[in-house]
């Protein structure tokens, strides 16, 4: 299969070059980082969705919860920015906890951990050993509803229970869509010129069909969009956040994470992003910037993810333990994989995540969460006059971890 696909990826390859003359790609990529390389390997296993606009390109599979598996820039020859775990895809087997197929962005629900955990089974313990993805979110196929050349709809009904024996049952509807240069200079407030770039945007509507209104005593559920990045020796997580609030950003989800790999300035933090030590941070909406990014200085991409925000005070806790705050959870997360405690790690790729608020939904009433991902090629200039709009800082002011 392999090598059908490097026969299939020269002429890729070939196209890409001429058709991006004057504006070449500055990856140090390999044929497996290519974007042509991991579409042909999804089509040999799964129904892939393809966005296309210009060079653009986004490959969404359904039957991984409509998550978008990963996005180029380039065309077919240009770099892959999704992490996508290739074993474990091929292998065809679901594993016990989390099938960590991989995914640019993939929809979850919150909380993870807490007394309205939808993680954890009740009356078990907060570890690893009873940590379990529920199926919706890790199993269950999402519907195609609707398709266009840069527009896909998916839609599923499901039933999930907490850790407190409350039951929800819920519609989601999950629109992934490419967007053009005008709506991103609108949304980003800078001019894309001279470089290479992606943008998309996920509109995920929850709706509750449930029988009766929530209520924020039983638990509540939360969007939670999570994005699986390729890791890198030389790669930061960015996050601004409000000044001289970072005694609020939480830093110990699986421990203390070393000052070596984590520095907060007064409205900035920065997190190394290697894949070779397990870590999350939190920042609550009370230190709150609607926006994280990643700088990877050995590839030369520059990613931004947005979320809307309209000032909402209540996020879901995941902290895995009973809490006294269920309702006291964060808007953004940052995530660096590693080895869990049993010893094995899932595999070489970070994360940047967004939340939407808690809010008890009445019956028929519409939670939405609204998420914007960008990865940017191109010369340091215009990647360093994008950073600095919207993360706050120079590159070369970010600290080499």
């Amino acid at each position: 299969m392999k090598k059908a696909i490097i026969y299939t990826l020269a002429f890729y390859c070939m196209a890409c070059n001429t058709a991006h003359e004057g504006n070449h790609t500055q990856t140090t990529m390999k044929l497996e980082d290519t974007f042509g390389f991991d579409y042909e390997f999804l089509k040999k296993h799964k129904e892939v969705v393809l966005l296309e606009q210009d060079s653009m390109k986004v490959a969404i599979v359904g039957d991984y919860q409509a998550r978008v598996m990963t996005s180029t820039a380039h065309g077919n020859g240009g770099f892959s920015y999704g992490w996508i775990n290739h074993e474990a895809i091929a292998s065809g087997k679901y594993t016990p906890h989390m099938n960590a197929f991989g995914g640019e962005e993939r929809f979850w629900f919150g909380p993870e951990g807490g007394q309205y955990s939808v993680f954890f089974k009740q009356g078990s313990t907060f570890d690893f050993e009873n940590w379990q993805t529920p199926a919706e979110i890790d199993t269950v196929s999402y519907d195609l509803v609707e398709k266009q050349a840069n527009r896909a709809v998916f839609t599923k009904d499901m039933t999930l229970e907490n850790y407190s024996g409350t039951q929800f049952r819920v519609k989601l509807n999950r629109e992934i869509s490419l967007l053009n240069k005008s709506d991103a200079e609108k949304l980003l407030g800078v001019a894309l010129k001279d470089i290479a770039w992606v943008g998309y945007q996920t509109t995920n509507a929850l709706t509750n069909t449930g029988a009766e209104d929530w209520d924020k005593s039983k638990g509540v559920l939360s969007i939670w969009l999570l994005g699986m990045m390729k890791a890198s020796p030389q790669n930061t997580i960015i996050i601004p956040y409000q000044s001289g609030k970072a005694e609020l950003i939480n830093d110990s989800y699986f421990g203390k994470i070393p000052a070596g790999r984590l520095v907060k300035k007064e409205d900035i933090l920065f997190f190394k992003a290697d894949a070779q030590a397990r870590g999350k941070i939190g920042v609550p909406p009370q230190a709150l910037k609607p926006v994280a990014g990643s700088y990877d200085t050995e590839n030369k991409i520059l990613t931004i993810v947005q979320f809307d925000y309209n000032g909402e005070t209540d996020y879901v806790n995941s902290m895995w333990e009973i809490q006294k705050n269920p309702y006291s959870g964060d808007a953004i997360n940052a995530y660096n994989d590693g080895k869990n405690d049993t010893g094995s790690q899932m595999g070489q790729f970070y994360e940047l995540e967004t939340s939407s608020p808690a809010i008890a939904l009445k019956r028929n009433e519409t939670l939405t969460h609204v998420q914007r991902t960008f990865h940017f090629e191109g010369a340091e200039n215009a990647l360093d006059a994008i950073s600095k709009k919207l993360l706050g800082i120079h590159l070369s002011e970010v600290p080499k971890l």
